[in-house]
């Protein structure tokens, strides 16, 4: 008994097992249709041709070279039709025109089966014909067949001619829509791969931003706490807590930026700045004016200092960096600027004013969220780093703040001597004056 239920169990869990990775594979839609779905169509002319092979028709050389010309020309049109450069070319509308032609002349000469040409004319025209011309074309050759089939037949026109609107109308409308379905699935796939590019993109833009700037800051602080210990245990040890508290930061900022809902601070990264400048001997000056900025303005200007400030630490050799913002109620600018070397572009860089893979970056996302970065040394020496950005963009909707941690946050960094550590104030808040900064 156990065993039975054993196996049931077996049984049902590869059954699961076949029904989900079924479902995870991709949809194989198969080859695409071609002219070979209408081909078997031609089976309608087996009457004309058992006509002829009995004797049955009159001039039958001349009734034999007709019924090839109609064929040859009807498996021209519809290989062609499944072709969009090719069924909208002139050649194909001139072979629809002559198999119009030879239907017509055909159905004139012999009448009976041979009207059932029609039909297939119309199977035709529904291949080659589609969009707004086609309900025109197919009323058309729908009263060319009627007339000519009463000519002929009399009241037999009437199946004539609704076998040659059925025909044209279906085989159009079923065609489009596999096409319709075609274009919707690799639309479709498109979408999804641009999908994991962008998401691909946005996860390393991240985690070039995140990660320079935190190693820049561990590195800085690791100095000063180097520097420190011979003199100030306390104080190289202060060093060394901030280092912890950067590194857990860091850790949950990377966590938030593979979900997607990290959300940046300008007067954070701003406070950030002030500490890294100072720890790193560079003189910090910032001015801030303006009305409060949405989260989302706030999140894209903090990301500009994160990479501009990082930039000034690590290449500039700079001895003092000004960063303003100034808002209004429509934009708002940011401009950062040192008096050190410079940052040169690297070579190869394909957009001059913007070097570097961060700014790069940082580019792209304020030109999509209308605004833009312009990045160069200045006439007077040292670099500059210019954004602005409008205060509500259309294109960039609001997202999730998550709340912080508490304990995760690093503290600011004093100055990197313990004397002035012990004497200097706590960062101030930020305001339209340029606020107070420790000279070593």
């Amino acid at each position: 008994m156990r065993g039975a239920v054993r196996q049931a169990g077996e049984w049902r869990a590869r059954k699961t097992h076949r029904r989900t990775r079924r479902q995870a594979e991709p949809e194989n839609p198969g080859p695409p249709p071609t002219g070979f779905a209408l081909l078997p169509w031609l089976l309608m002319g087996l009457g004309s041709f058992s006509n002829l092979l009995q004797g049955r028709t009159p001039l039958p050389w001349i009734g034999a070279l007709g019924l090839l010309t109609f064929n040859s020309l009807y498996v021209y049109v519809t290989f062609r039709a499944f072709v969009k450069e090719k069924r909208d070319a002139r050649s194909t509308r001139v072979a629809l025109a002559l198999m119009g032609v030879v239907t017509c002349a055909l159905a004139i000469v012999y009448g009976g089966s041979w009207l059932y040409f029609f039909p297939l004319l119309g199977l035709a025209t529904g291949a080659a014909m589609r969009g707004p011309w086609l309900g025109r074309a197919g009323l058309a050759l729908t009263a060319l067949a009627a007339a000519v089939s009463a000519v002929r037949d009399g009241w037999d026109a009437l199946n004539v001619a609704y076998g040659t609107f059925l025909s044209t109308m279906v085989t159009a409308a079923i065609l489009s829509l596999t096409e319709a379905v075609r274009e919707l699935r690799s639309a479709r796939e498109e979408l999804a791969r641009r999908a994991v590019e962008e998401e691909r993109l946005r996860f390393s833009r991240d985690l070039h931003d995140l990660l320079g700037h935190t190693l820049s800051v561990i590195v800085v602080k690791s100095e000063a706490a180097r520097r420190l210990a011979p003199r100030n245990m306390d104080a190289a040890l202060l060093q060394i807590t901030d280092i912890e508290s950067v590194g857990r930061q860091a850790l949950t900022e990377i966590r938030e930026a593979v979900t997607g809902y990290r959300q940046g601070s300008l007067a954070t990264e701003l406070d950030r700045a002030d500490s890294v400048l100072t720890a790193a001997d560079i003189t910090p000056v910032i001015h801030r004016s303006g009305p409060p900025l949405p989260a989302s303005a706030e999140a894209l200007l903090g990301w500009v200092v994160r990479e501009a400030i990082t930039n000034v630490v690590r290449h500039s050799g700079a001895a003092r960096c000004e960063i303003r913002v100034e808002g209004t109620g429509e934009r708002v600018r940011l401009s950062i600027a040192d008096d050190g070397t410079g940052v040169q572009p690297p070579e190869g860089s394909t957009r001059p004013g913007v070097g570097g893979t961060g700014l790069k970056g940082l580019k792209e996302r304020l030109a999509a969220a209308g605004g833009s970065l312009e990045a160069g040394p200045t006439p007077r020496g040292g670099f500059l780093v210019t954004a602005e950005l409008p205060t509500e963009s259309p294109t960039e909707p609001p997202t999730e703040v998550p709340a912080e941690v508490p304990g995760e946050v690093p503290a600011e960094v004093p100055s990197e001597l313990a004397t002035e550590m012990q004497e200097s104030p706590p960062p101030s808040q930020l305001s339209p004056h340029p606020r107070p900064t420790l000279n070593p």
